[in-house]
Formats: C-alpha cells, sequence, structure tokens
C-alpha cells in the first residue's frame, strides 16, 4: 500500500470511508450472479478492504469492547459482556488479510483485557469470548499463555453443566434459581472452544460435554421443518424437557433468525470435531429452512416467523454469520448450493449493508438487530456482524488465512 494511500486510510472514520465508497449501500443484489467469479471476487474484496481501512481508523482509539453503535458510534463494555472476543477477533482478521503489523499489536492487547474472564462460571459464553481472541492469538504466535488461557475458559464453561438434562445452562450464576434451566441455541457456538480443550489436553470430558449439549440441542430444538425457537426449557433437577420458549425472537413458535444462523454453523463445527453425520443433517436442515426464507435481497429479516415477516426489520448480523456457517457446510457436504448461497449473502451484505455513505459510522456492516422484542439495538451495528462479515469474505478470498485462525480442520 502507497503511503499516500495508507495516509488517507488512517486519518479519520471519515477518511476510510472516502476511501473506499466505491460500494454501494443502494444496489440491489437480487441479480448477482455468483458464477462470475470475478465480480465475486472484486465485490467481497472490496467488502474486506473496507473493513480493513474502517478498523485502521477507528481501532487506535479502542481501549474497551465494542458492544453496539448509538447514532452510528461505538458504545463500550469494560470487561466484554458476551461479545469481547469479537473485536480482537476482527483485529487477528484484519492482520491476515493487510499484514499490518498494528492490527496484531492492537489484536494482542485486546485479548489481554479479557483475561479476568477465563474464570467465570457466571456465562455459557466463553467460546465467543476466548475462541476468537486467545485461541487466535495462541494459533498465531504460539505463546503458550493463550492457549493456557483458553482451556481454562473451557474449564469455566463445563462447571455449568446439567449432568441431568445433559445441557450447558445458559444464563445465570451457577447459584441462582432463575433459569437453571434455561438453554439457548447460541450455545451451539461456544462448543468448539471445548473440542478446542480436548485436542490441547487429552481430556475427554470437555468434548464429551460439547457432544451430550450438542445432542440435547438437536433432540429438543430442531422442529419437523427444521426451523428453531431461541430457548428451550428443562426441569434443571430432572432433566426433563419443559418446552420452547423465546427472549430475542417474536415468540416461542417463531424463528429467530440469527439463532438459526448459530445453529447452521454450529452443528456444522463439531460435526467437523465429531464425524457425527447426524449433526450435519442437522445443519443442513437448518440451514433448508433458513434459505426458504431468505428474501430476494439475501438479507435476513430479524424473525422468520414473526407477522410481518419478511417485510420487518432486518439483521445482517444473522446473514454474515449463515454464510459462514454455509460455506463450511459447502465443504462438508459438496454441495456447491450452499457456497452459492453464501456468496449471494456475503455479496448483498457488502452491497447493501455496509456503511460507506457515513462519515460518523465506525462500524462496518449496518441494519443489524441485536433485541427487537425489547426495542434494544434495532438495525444498528454489531461488532460480531464487522467479525463474521470478514470471516466469510476471507473464507471466499483466501480460506488458508481463516483456517490459520480459528481451525478448518475436519477429522
Amino acid at each position: 500500500m502507497s503511503v499516500t494511500r495508507r495516509t488517507l486510510l488512517t486519518t479519520a472514520a471519515g477518511a476510510a470511508v472516502a476511501v473506499s465508497a466505491s460500494t454501494s449501500t443502494t444496489a440491489s443484489s437480487t441479480t448477482f450472479d455468483v458464477s462470475d467469479q470475478a465480480s465475486v471476487t472484486r465485490t467481497l474484496r472490496q467488502a474486506a478492504d473496507y473493513a480493513v481501512a474502517k478498523l485502521r481508523a477507528v481501532a487506535p482509539g479502542v481501549t474497551a469492547f465494542p458492544t453496539g453503535t448509538k447514532f452510528e458510534k461505538w458504545a463500550y463494555s469494560q470487561n466484554g459482556d458476551w461479545v469481547g472476543g469479537f473485536w480482537p477477533g476482527q483485529l487477528w482478521l484484519a492482520y491476515l488479510h493487510s499484514g499490518d503489523e498494528q492490527f496484531k499489536t492492537l489484536a494482542l492487547a485486546s485479548a489481554d483485557k479479557l483475561a479476568p474472564r477465563q474464570f467465570d462460571t457466571g456465562t455459557h459464553d466463553l467460546g465467543f469470548l476466548f475462541y476468537p481472541s486467545w485461541v487466535t492469538a495462541w494459533r498465531l504466535t504460539g505463546d503458550e499463555k493463550w492457549k493456557a488461557g483458553a482451556i481454562q475458559a473451557a474449564a469455566s464453561l463445563i462447571k455449568r453443566y446439567n449432568p441431568a438434562g445433559k445441557f450447558i445452562r445458559a444464563w445465570g450464576a451457577l447459584t441462582d434459581p432463575k433459569d437453571a434451566g434455561r438453554v439457548i441455541m447460541d450455545t451451539m457456538m461456544n462448543l468448539d472452544l471445548l473440542a478446542f480443550a480436548t485436542k490441547q489436553t487429552g481430556d475427554r470430558q470437555y468434548l464429551d460435554i460439547a457432544i451430550a449439549h450438542a445432542k440435547t440441542a438437536q433432540n429438543n430444538f430442531v422442529r419437523p421443518d427444521g426451523s428453531t425457537p431461541h430457548v428451550f426449557d428443562f426441569d434443571p433437577v430432572t432433566g426433563a424437557p419443559i418446552g420452547p420458549n423465546t427472549v430475542q425472537g417474536y415468540s416461542p413458535t417463531s424463528c429467530w433468525s440469527r439463532g438459526q444462523a448459530w445453529g447452521v454453523y454450529g452443528f456444522t463445527t463439531i460435526y467437523r470435531r465429531t464425524g457425527d453425520k447426524e449433526f450435519l443433517t442437522t445443519a443442513r436442515r437448518l440451514a433448508d429452512y433458513a434459505l426458504s426464507k431468505l428474501t430476494p435481497d439475501n438479507v435476513p429479516v430479524w424473525d422468520y416467523l414473526a407477522p410481518q415477516a419478511p417485510n420487518d426489520v432486518k439483521d445482517a448480523s444473522a446473514g454474515v454469520i449463515m454464510a459462514c456457517g454455509l460455506l463450511d457446510l459447502a465443504e462438508q457436504t459438496h454441495r456447491t448450493q450452499y457456497r452459492d448461497s453464501a456468496l449471494r449473502i456475503l455479496a448483498a451484505t457488502s452491497q447493501t449493508c455496509l456503511t460507506t455513505k457515513s462519515t460518523r459510522a465506525e462500524a462496518s456492516v449496518a441494519r443489524c438487530t441485536r433485541n427487537r422484542p425489547a426495542e434494544d439495538g434495532v438495525e444498528i451495528s454489531l461488532p460480531y456482524a464487522d467479525y463474521y462479515l470478514l470471516e466469510g469474505v476471507l473464507r471466499v478470498l483466501d480460506r488458508a488465512k481463516v483456517d490459520r485462525a480459528v481451525d478448518l480442520s475436519s477429522l
């Protein structure tokens, strides 16, 4: 990169936008031809370059963990909340894409701030917190500190396992009876931290718990048509199933699109770690359902079964998460339709959901919805959308780089 161009990209967030504004925020993606490889590559490379330029402009001034935007500016958590791993995670991906050592330095400093959370037994989100930050740090630096911390986080996570119901409790302190039997689809994405711990230590208990939880989710969440609720409740003492529920979806009988995306990605990943074909079948069922509900603009509605769907607010984060899962699913099943769908989603996000026309925006991806029922963050930017956009795009442009970061290997 030339000195002149680099200077433009580092002066301010607005400058980063100005340099990379070739990606239209209004173009329709309905006619995007995924067979035109040159066009696909160009569109996705522009998106990745834009995201990296945005990070180069914004990241040096970030001292905590972005949680979402308010009027296009990041709001922060000091301890990372549940999203803390995505900020260092996207810095790592920016480092791999650009080769800029500044991103590596910033990623290490950000990840280090999560250190106290490795002992946190009060949340199921330790995979979200430690996989894209500490596991990736270990994979890219070889420093044993990061591996040890990730394994400790896994040890904290398995304390939330309920052997009676064979599930990992989602929310609440271990001593708090409230939500003691509550399981959510999101936890599927935290299981790979347990697979990592087993691989590194040789201790099967981590992976065995991950498998048990995944089977419980598979048996209770997935409806005959392949849709899922956000929540499923169990009796915490006996482990007996009580029934579906929701927090972020429209209702217990609806299908929250981001939860469905977590399921597509999570079940595909646990298949890669185990070779259990039932997990692959489940991932396909969830993917097929979500794709059947995707509108021609290729940006998911926040809940596929909300009364106003598909004419309701969008959640671009659900799209980019699902795109990553679909690319993985395509590799595992050798079915090109999943890859083609992922490319359409990533292209649509790149063409219609980026913040390229704003000089205020500190994030890359707009049109994300955090919690519609609570009116909390409706069509804003979210750190996991920025992370999974980069992951998805780099899976297409240079899969080996993503493999270096998060381990895309199979048994």
